[in-house]
C-alpha cells in the first residue's frame, strides 16, 4: 500500500496510489459537504478537483465536532461522467458518502464518488494518484452529519 500522511492540529494530508490509501481517505472525507459549482475537470492537466467542508472524524472522537475546508485531488484523469448531478444547480449541497476505485485495465481504472442522494461521479483515469489535503477554516459543526439508511427486515 502507498500511502503517505501528514496530520497536525488544522492539517490532515493524504496521498494515496493504491485502493488501499483511497480506502482511508474514503473514510476521512465521508458526509463532506459539497456544492456542485465546487468539482471541476481540469482536462488540458488530467486532473479533476473537489472541494468542501470536510467533517473531522477523528477530532469528534475527543468530543471536538469540527468542520475543516478541503481539496480532494485526482490527477491523470481522462475523463469524467455523473449521474444525477445534472439536474442540480451550481449551490445545492451534496453530502459526499464514499470514494472507490475499480481496476479496468491496470493500472488504469474508475473512480467513484458516490453522494447520499444517490448521484455519483465517475472518473476514468490512467493510474491512481490522489490527494486530500486541508486548507481550511475550521468551524463547529452545527451537529454531526447523517443521512438516510434503509433497513432491510428479514421475511
Amino acid at each position: 500500500m502507498q500511502l503517505s500522511m501528514q496530520a497536525s492540529d488544522t492539517e490532515l494530508k493524504l496521498v494515496a496510489l493504491e485502493r488501499e490509501g483511497l480506502d482511508v481517505i474514503s473514510a476521512h472525507v465521508q458526509d463532506t459537504c459539497v456544492r456542485r459549482e465546487d468539482m471541476t475537470w481540469l482536462p488540458k492537466q488530467k486532473r479533476f478537483v473537489l472541494s468542501g467542508m470536510r467533517y473531522d472524524w477523528v477530532g469528534a472522537k475527543s468530543g471536538l465536532e469540527e468542520r475543516v475546508g478541503t481539496v480532494l485531488r485526482f490527477d491523470r484523469v481522462l475523463g469524467v461522467s455523473h449521474l444525477g448531478l445534472a439536474d442540480k444547480r451550481p449551490d445545492d449541497g451534496l453530502n459526499l458518502l464514499a470514494v472507490t476505485f475499480e481496476k479496468t485495465e491496470p493500472p488504469s481504472g474508475m473512480v467513484f464518488l458516490t453522494f447520499a442522494d444517490g448521484s455519483v461521479a465517475r472518473l476514468e483515469i490512467e493510474c491512481l494518484e490522489a490527494e486530500l489535503r486541508d486548507v481550511g477554516p475550521r468551524q463547529a459543526a452545527c451537529d454531526c452529519p447523517g443521512h438516510a439508511l434503509t433497513i432491510a427486515e428479514a421475511q
